[in-house]
């Protein structure tokens, strides 16, 4: 018995078959070959301008494009807070805290960043918040360990007790005692720190903004610990722990006054 096929129909409602596409070998070679004589004529005619790239300028350098605002908005009556902007001045400052060679530790950028305030260009190139974090971990767990490791030298004579008691004593807790914040924080202080940010030269490449026109007001003594804690904290970041904890110990340790082992 025979079936009636009915015919493709082209009455509009009815769904047609779709196309396909022919495959590219059973396209005319003469368009394959128009197509990529076009492609070569357009690369090798191409401006010589286009194709070389200018180095982008460093972010320490100037302020990001983007985050410029397209109309200043307020003005101040203050003279502007001058700041080093010189290189050479900056890598004699890391000679000097970092020791022989120390400017060659640190990248370009992180060499600038330890030494950025949050205040300075109100943050837009980059400030040293986070490595000043880390620094100071790095310098208070070696300031704890060369506490335990002279006890003898900052343990603090007891207090006879009212009652005549005697505190317990064990060979393994020996030594413990002076951990104590109060120990570690004498010698470990704001000032200090400030002081011998100032004794390696910080004042000469910190780049910030005084609140106020007096610079104990606005907290300069933070602001030069802080960047104390950021450049041991860029070193570890960089150099890894080892070198960080050597520079801790001779570096800050030392002159801070710890007896080390």
């Amino acid at each position: 018995m025979a079936f009636k096929i009915a015919p493709i129909q082209t009455i509009a409602g009815f769904a047609q078959p779709a196309r396909r596409r022919a495959p590219r070998f059973l396209l005319p070679f003469c368009s394959q070959s128009q197509s990529s004589s076009r492609r070569r004529i357009s690369s090798t005619h191409a401006p010589q301008e286009q194709q070389t790239v200018s180095a982008p300028t460093p972010r320490w350098q100037q302020t990001p494009p983007a985050m410029k605002a397209p109309v200043r908005l307020r003005t101040s009556s203050r003279e502007e807070f001058k700041v080093n902007s010189d290189p050479a001045v900056l890598d004699n400052f890391y000679v000097r805290v970092l020791g022989q060679d120390g400017d060659k530790l640190l990248s370009e950028e992180v060499k600038w960043q330890a030494v950025t305030h949050k205040s300075f260009d109100q943050g837009r190139r980059g400030f040293n918040d986070r490595l000043a974090y880390f620094g100071k971990q790095v310098i208070m767990l070696q300031a704890s360990l060369a506490l335990i490791q002279n006890p003898t030298v900052y343990a603090q004579p007891l207090k006879p007790d009212s009652h005549g008691r005697q505190p317990y004593e064990s060979p393994a807790l020996r030594g413990l005692e002076v951990l104590s914040q109060t120990t570690r924080s004498q010698l470990t202080r704001r000032k200090e720190m400030s002081a011998l940010a100032r004794h390696y030269g910080i004042s000469d490449v910190l780049r910030w903004l005084p609140r106020k026109e007096n610079l104990t007001e606005s907290g300069v003594d933070t602001v030069y610990t802080h960047a104390m804690y950021a450049v041991i904290g860029a070193v570890a970041l960089e150099n890894g722990s080892k070198v960080a904890n050597e520079i801790t110990r001779e570096k800050i340790l030392k002159p801070l006054g710890f007896k080390l082992a």
